[in-house]
This record gives structure tokens, C-alpha cells and sequence, in this order.
């Protein structure tokens, strides 16, 4: 039984502990606040007990696995009897080379340090370690309790073990794995992804269609669940238009440009759901 530490307790390092509680995985969620931790625990507490609303879990198993993920804001705490340890902070390089940095230091020697970034190839991160070859990316979905795919993405010193690790810890946890053999930006469902909305957004920019008719075609002649703008608002446009800019600034290419109106939304703070306001309201 994999040893796991997450680092970071957003929505994304909350779900990811949550998900490998449930499935049994000893886990360990870290976050230098303590607010965060209790923001993690109660919002897990609420997406558990919706479940056991709709009998889709039962209450023992709820509680079990909610008590399954311990809580510190001790890093050495959280990572030092670790075999695996997943970094799930904002997507900042900085802040992360310099989480990669003190997991080397904290974490056993022969720990995995897996990112869970969806735009950073581990290449840039693992330079801050003195084992390249035991870190990987491990890109969760939003929202991971309900999203089953992981994408994990070698680097060029990435071992064939480490790889081999990562996937069996997404199999461990109840999730399914797919294995990107060359590290490119976007890794594949983000790049398809990328390649779909944006057609759209130049569709808008274009005055072809307004964005609810551009959804409504996508949702009904493409069976998305979500159109690319109310997928944009659920998601945050800021972490869109964010995904976008690098996408555009580490490739140089013109169709990866952000969307002038994305770009508008995002700098009048309108950035989806989260702030009642992006191209809908809520």
C-alpha cells in the first residue's frame, strides 16, 4: 500500500487526498495555512455527503474516509515516511520549483515527487531536485472525485520505474491512467481541448455567432456536456486565460493566442463561477 503525501490543499490537493482516502491509500494533505486545510475539510465533507444523500455511499464509509486524510501544515510531518508524494499547488513556477526543492530535502530518498500542474512539464521542475529521474507529472482532472482520468507525462530523465510507479498509484486510487511517453505543453486532453475552444473563441471574435449559440451548437451538434464558454466559467476563466498565455508564450504560435474578450473578462475580474460572473451569471 502506497504511502502518499499531497501537497497543497485547493480544490484540486483536497480531492486528490479525498480520492486516495476512499480508496484506501494512508494519506497526508499539507498546506502552510491552517484555514486551507479546514476550507479542504469541510468542502470534502460536502461532496461525501451528497453522496451518501443519494445512497450512492454509505454514511460508515463516508466518515471512515474522511478521517482517512490526516492534516499538517508540517511539511516534514506530512512527507517523511512518504513513498509518493504529489505537489498540487497554483501554477506558478517559482513556488513550485521551490516546493520541489524542500520535498527533495524532506521526503525519502527513493520517494517519487510527482506535479500535478497541467501546463508544466516536470522537465522545469525537476531541476530543483537531486532526482530527476524519480520526478513525473501526474495531471488530476477537475473535479478529481469525479473526474476517473490521470495523465501521466515522462520527462526526459524520468525513469521507466517512476513512470511505472505513478500509474500504479492512479490504478491504487481508483483512477485510470494514460501514459504520455514525450513531454509536450498541453499533454493530449488539454491540447485537443485547446484546439476545440479555440476555434470557438475566434468564432466570437470573428461576430459569426454569440457565445450562447456557439454553446448551444457545441452541446447539441457535439453532445459536450458543457460549451466551450460555460466550460470556460465552471473551469475559471483566469485559470484558462493563465493556461492559454503559456500556451501561447512557450510555443510562439499564433493560434494559441488568448481571445481578446477572454483576456477583457479576465481583466475586469470576471472569472466564472467563482465570482458570479464570467460569460454567464450565476
Amino acid at each position: 500500500m502506497t504511502r502518499l503525501a499531497v501537497i497543497g490543499a485547493g480544490s484540486m490537493g483536497a480531492q486528490i487526498a479525498q480520492q486516495a482516502a476512499l480508496a484506501g491509500v494512508d494519506v497526508w494533505l499539507h498546506d502552510t495555512s491552517a484555514e486551507q486545510l479546514e476550507k479542504a475539510r469541510s468542502s470534502n465533507r460536502g461532496h461525501l455527503m451528497r453522496r451518501v444523500e443519494k445512497g450512492r455511499l454509505d454514511a460508515v464509509a463516508a466518515e471512515k474516509a474522511l478521517s482517512g486524510v490526516r492534516e499538517t501544515t508540517d511539511l516534514l510531518e506530512a512527507v517523511s515516511r512518504a513513498d509518493f508524494v504529489i505537489e498540487a499547488v497554483f501554477e506558478d513556477m517559482q513556488v513550485k520549483r521551490s516546493v520541489f526543492a524542500a520535498l527533495d530535502q524532506a521526503a525519502p530518498p527513493d520517494a517519487v515527487l510527482a506535479s500535478n500542474s497541467s501546463t508544466m512539464g516536470i522537465s522545469k521542475l525537476a531541476g530543483a531536485t537531486s532526482r530527476p529521474e524519480l520526478c513525473v507529472n501526474m495531471h488530476f482532472f477537475n473535479p478529481v472525485l469525479v473526474m476517473d482520468l490521470v495523465e501521466v507525462v515522462r520527462g526526459p530523465q524520468t525513469s521507466d520505474e517512476t513512470a511505472e510507479r505513478a500509474m500504479s498509484v492512479a490504478r491504487e486510487i481508483g483512477r485510470t491512467p494514460v501514459l504520455i511517453n514525450k513531454e509536450i505543453d498541453g499533454f493530449i486532453v488539454n491540447r485537443i481541448l485547446y484546439a476545440a475552444t479555440q476555434e470557438a473563441y475566434r468564432l466570437l471574435d470573428a461576430g459569426v455567432a454569440s457565445f450562447e449559440d456557439i454553446d448551444v451548437a457545441v452541446e447539441k451538434g457535439l453532445n459536450w456536456p458543457m460549451g466551450p464558454f460555460r466550460l470556460g466559467d465552471f473551469t475559471g476563466l483566469d485559470v484558462t486565460f493563465k493556461a492559454r498565455s503559456h500556451m501561447y508564450e512557450s510555443t510562439g504560435e499564433e493560434r494559441f493566442r488568448p481571445s481578446p474578450q477572454l483576456e477583457a473578462k479576465v481583466r475586469a475580474g470576471k472569472f466564472g463561477r467563482k465570482t458570479k460572473e464570467g460569460w454567464y451569471r450565476y
